[in-house]
């Protein structure tokens, strides 16, 4: 996996991450791991059970939302919560497409999340 993310695509894309590999984070929730990021600011990869275990090693990719999103309210006008991060799995070869984008904020998350077949990120 580790090699799938770290190499350039044809075209030389590579996704700019900084590699955190600690069992002190192996039983995280999704929420903690939030927390996490949201302290500094990262679109979060996670490479969870399914993302090790998947043939297309479908990795987790959370963005913490911001307080000047619409969607980062706690609440909806129902009075539900509402989540205050965006989950989506993206295979890893295409990787470097959510994390390009995203980071130069030439693309948005709903871009990638509308792309995506059954949950997961293959790619435009």
């Amino acid at each position: 996996m580790l090699t799938a993310v770290t190499t350039p695509n044809k075209n030389g894309f590579l996704a700019n991450v900084h590699v955190v590999d600690d069992v002190a984070y192996s039983d995280l929730t999704t929420e903690q791991a939030v927390s996490v990021a949201r302290a500094r600011g990262d679109l979060l990869i996670v490479a969870d059970t399914t993302a090790l275990t998947g043939p297309e090693m479908p990795l987790l990719a959370v963005l913490p939302f911001d307080g000047d999103e619409d969607d980062d309210y706690d609440e909806d006008e129902d009075g539900e919560t509402k989540q205050e991060h965006g989950e989506l799995r993206v295979i890893a070869a295409e990787l470097w497409s959510i994390e390009n984008n995203i980071s130069l904020a030439n693309m948005d998350w709903e871009d990638f999340v509308n792309a995506a077949d059954e949950g997961v990120f293959r790619g435009f």
